[in-house]
């Protein structure tokens, strides 16, 4: 989520992964894929940032060790590996056998 500010001065979390498209003139406005709009104070310049440094939080959380705390009571994102990961499930030099068709 990211923190964008209403033209009355209160702040509201947003999910930037609905935003469909967002409009600079004269105000910003943020048009979601429902079709709600969002009047913002921040520039669209700033609210592009503000989205790029969420999903790159987003992909540092996967690199953190896990047991590294990065909020306490929230568990971090793991890499899959050992018996669970893909690689070892499948020999190698295996092929993958698929499903029959129905026709």
């Amino acid at each position: 989520m990211i923190v964008v500010t209403r033209l009355n001065d209160s702040q509201f979390a947003i999910n930037p992964d609905l935003i469909e498209r967002i409009h600079a003139n004269p105000d910003t406005t943020l048009v979601m894929v429902d079709g709600a709009k969002f009047i913002v104070t921040e520039t669209l310049e700033d609210v592009i940032e503000k989205i790029a440094r969420f999903r790159a939080h987003v992909i540092s959380l996967a690199y953190l060790s896990p047991d590294t705390d990065y909020r306490p009571g929230i568990r971090s994102l793991e890499i899959v590996d050992g018996p669970h990961a893909i690689a070892e499930i499948i020999e190698p030099g295996s092929t993958v056998p698929s499903r029959p068709r129905r026709i």
